[in-house]
């Protein structure tokens, strides 16, 4: 509910703290006047750049990054009350969601709301057993197949789990306007590398075939933060874009700048996020003070 976020935020004003909103760090303010006004900063832009697929016909009309098809909808909904023209809609259509994680969920949940004609989610790897196998024993994550609510929504308006594993899209076909009409899809099966001797999903030969599909939202994660933040302090990253930590600390290669969250460490989970930016906020109160009692 946002009536909980305002009065958390009501209460972190009240604390000292001013949110300066719609402010693009690096173009409405730069990293020079920054750290010309404050002693130190704190890089916690998230992981936001979302992960693409390679796959022939990608340009068509149609096909979105599942975050960008989310935000549509909620702003929609706050700003225009689900307006229409005023979001990406899946009313109607037949849609394929990539990815089976929380995002391709949510992607799931909201088609159903919309009014989709259909909706499959792909996942690359194999179902997951109902019950723990023998090798993942309690107290250990139970590995097992989870049904979330976008599923269950899906399995009851349409008779059946909107999920299908072992399965990828190899090609997407277009009309002649360029807009999406389909989709070719194929099944996968684990296959040891020979270089790496790592197990891999490849394609089987011979297991195309196409579904119908005028919507088609990719949730297959994210890789990094935004570069224009990362460029503008100038601050060192690793191969997926990552804000680098100093000797496993959250200082960056740039002085009196720090970095926290998944910015730091990558796409994780929010209770990962907080703990960073706790540790983080301990840091920089030590080196500010001397010592710290956070």
């Amino acid at each position: 509910e946002k009536h909980i976020i305002e009065r958390k935020i009501d209460v972190m004003k009240a604390e000292g703290v001013t949110f300066r909103t719609n402010t693009h760090v690096g173009v409405d303010m730069t990293a020079e006047e920054l750290l010309q006004q404050f002693d130190r900063v704190i890089l916690a832009c998230g992981a936001s750049q979302p992960r693409d697929i390679r796959v022939s016909g990608r340009e068509a009309g149609g096909i979105y990054f599942a975050v960008d098809f989310l935000t549509s909808t909620t702003k929609a909904l706050l700003d225009h009350n689900m307006a229409e023209g005023t979001y990406i809609s899946a009313k109607d259509k037949n849609v394929i969601v990539i990815g089976g994680g929380d995002t391709g969920n949510d992607c799931v949940g909201t088609c159903v709301r919309h009014g989709a004609k259909s909706i499959l989610q792909l996942e690359m790897m194999p179902k997951l057993p109902d019950t723990r196998a023998e090798n993942n024993p309690w107290p250990e994550w139970p590995r097992v197949n989870k049904t979330d609510y976008g599923q269950e929504e899906a399995a009851a308006v349409y008779g059946h789990d909107p999920r299908v594993y072992q399965t990828t899209v190899k090609e997407f076909l277009s009309d002649e306007n360029g807009q999406l009409k389909a989709a070719v899809l194929v099944k996968l099966a684990p296959e040891k590398d020979a270089a790496t001797g790592r197990m891999t999903m490849k394609p089987v030969e011979g297991s195309e075939y196409t579904v119908e599909a005028e919507l088609v939202l990719i949730a297959a994660g994210f890789l990094g933060s935004e570069n224009a933040v990362t460029q503008a302090f100038g601050v060192q990253t690793d191969a997926r874009t990552n804000v680098t930590g100093l000797n496993g600390s959250h200082r960056t290669s740039v002085e009196r700048v720090y970095t926290a969250g998944d910015m730091h460490i990558g796409q994780s989970l929010v209770v990962r996020a907080i703990r960073e930016g706790r540790d983080c906020a301990k840091e920089v109160d030590t080196d500010l003070m001397g010592y710290t009692n956070l």
